[in-house]
């Protein structure tokens, strides 16, 4: 599957695996564009663990499989990240309807600090990164 899936939310996902196979069908990852269908998936559906049905269980277990096989099979492991880390928190913020003023916030900073962050004009600190990761439920290294 070479063109990208449009997920918009954890709710919009089909409850069960054929549907869910109906969006991506689960198999070994070889190429950029599959790889980058399956992480979308896997973005949407992390952090509601609690909430799957077991069809969803399993369906995000077996994509999560083939994105660790993938990445494992590559030099550099992620592909050599393929979303610039700003470009990851803009999108991580946009998919969870957070502003700068929200960033400056979940940070514990001044409130110009979230601003200034988006436009490249401050770094990320390492407490920045240990609580981005916690909050989003991904790697610090995705903001490196």
């Amino acid at each position: 599957m070479k063109t990208k899936t449009r997920i918009l939310r954890f709710a919009d996902l089909p409850a069960d695996y054929t549907g869910l196979c109906r969006l991506l069908v689960p198999r070994p990852i070889h190429d950029r564009g599959h790889y980058a269908n399956a992480l979308e998936i896997l973005e949407t559906m992390a952090g509601y663990e609690e909430e799957f049905t077991p069809d969803q269980a399993d369906y995000f277990s077996v994509i999560a499989d083939f994105v660790a096989a993938y990445e494992a099979a590559k030099p550099g492991g992620r592909e050599s990240n393929p979303l610039p880390p700003l470009d990851a928190l803009k999108y991580l913020l946009a998919e969870n309807a957070l502003t700068a003023a929200d960033l400056s916030r979940l940070l514990g900073t001044d409130r110009t600090l979230g601003a200034k962050i988006l436009r490249g004009e401050r770094n990320l600190t390492v407490p920045h990164l240990r609580i981005l990761a916690e909050r989003f439920k991904v790697s610090p290294a995705l903001f490196i």
